[in-house]
């Protein structure tokens, strides 16, 4: 195998006017021969057009709020949603090559009407409540740090019941549907089927006890059946495996760091066949080891101070704050105080398709 660099352009021919033909001929026939683009297609590491990026809660937010002021949500739009459009993606609303994040807005008893398409979707709520995301007919409540799942071809409309308004963070597959002509749309209702407003959805009831699976759902489920993952068990969780670490028995994924993925029960794989979703905890004063990874993530701050370094450039974090992770791109997180992070990714594509690959540093630390 020969990489080294020296052995590039091998294949340049001399300029003469029948090359310049042969090249005018090609582009008549929509042809393009491999030898001119062969580093841009074919880079020795990735070479991501999306860049790391850092938005900043404390303006999203504001934001958020004047469009609730000035556009009405409703038939056409669908939903006050504001798009993460990653400045290397030449535009689009895309946070990454794969992934479509947003922050969405729902004024005081407004409600998103219904509708459903293939593109999977999720939502994570870091701060507020009030809000019901009703999926395929079953009310599910919104409230600070769940994550709620609408996978794809789910009927869900969102009707918020307070005198309040309520944003949260929306996650989808988009891009990559987009590209692979996957996409199917389909409206529902102009409301949505069901305005109660119960504390537990059918499918926790059915789904949210540990261990224990009902008999009447026997069949596997390409997506989670759990409609909400509540906040109270991603803390406990949390908690209890730095607890262990505490009394000297391995629980935490590194020092300092615990960690958990959020999991469809049916196959113990991910919760969404695009979208992976984990929530981690850092210690005061823990750093992560430097590492890149193929695909991309965003990790969303839920509670605390600290950093994120991205190709040795470092920012600093808070609540709210959510950033951008594009293949291949080197990354570290550093703890000012306990620090909360939820992160999603296109890891199961990645895994499926036998691309994904990791490199972490170890003297890094």
């Amino acid at each position: 195998m020969m990489n080294d660099a020296s052995n590039t352009n091998t294949m340049k021919a001399e300029d003469t006017p029948e090359l310049r033909k042969l090249y005018e001929d090609f582009e008549a026939e929509h042809l393009k021969p491999l030898w001119t683009q062969i580093d841009d297609l074919m880079p020795v590491v990735p070479n991501p057009k999306a860049l790391p990026h850092i938005w900043k809660w404390s303006k999203l937010f504001p934001l958020a709020e004047r469009a609730g002021e000035l556009v009405p949500v409703g038939r056409g739009g669908e939903r006050r949603a504001i798009g993460l459009a990653n400045p290397g993606l030449g535009g689009r609303a895309y946070i990454s090559p794969t992934l479509w994040a947003a922050i969405q807005y729902l004024g005081p008893r407004e409600t998103a009407p219904e509708h459903r398409h293939a593109q999977n979707a999720f939502r994570f709520v870091v701060e507020g409540d009030g809000v019901w995301t009703v999926v395929n007919g079953d009310p599910v409540r919104m409230s600070r740090g769940d994550l709620l799942l609408t996978p794809g071809w789910h009927f869900h409309g969102h009707h918020n019941d307070t005198d309040h308004p309520m944003a949260w963070i929306d996650g989808l597959d988009i891009p990559f549907s987009y590209q692979n002509d996957v996409g199917f749309f389909e409206f529902g209702s102009d409301r949505v089927t069901d305005y109660a407003t119960p504390r537990f959805s059918r499918g926790e009831r059915l789904w949210s006890h540990p261990g224990l699976r009902p008999l009447s759902e026997l069949k596997d489920t390409v997506s989670s059946p759990i409609s909400a993952y509540r906040w109270e068990h991603t803390d406990r969780a949390l908690a209890e495996q730095l607890l262990l670490e505490d009394e000297g028995q391995p629980a935490t994924v590194a020092q300092g760091h615990a960690a958990v993925r959020y999991i469809n029960p049916t196959t113990g794989g991910d919760v969404m066949p695009t979208i992976r979703a984990e929530f981690h905890r850092l210690r005061a004063g823990t750093a992560t080891l430097p590492r890149r990874e193929v695909g991309s993530s965003v990790f969303q701050v839920f509670e605390g101070r600290g950093e994120v370094v991205l190709n040795k450039q470092t920012t600093k974090l808070e609540k709210g704050d959510l950033f951008v992770i594009p293949s291949w791109v080197e990354w570290t997180l550093q703890a000012q105080t306990q620090f909360d992070l939820f992160r999603f990714s296109d890891a199961p594509i990645m895994e499926r398709l036998n691309f994904a690959r990791i490199q972490v540093e170890r003297g890094g630390q």
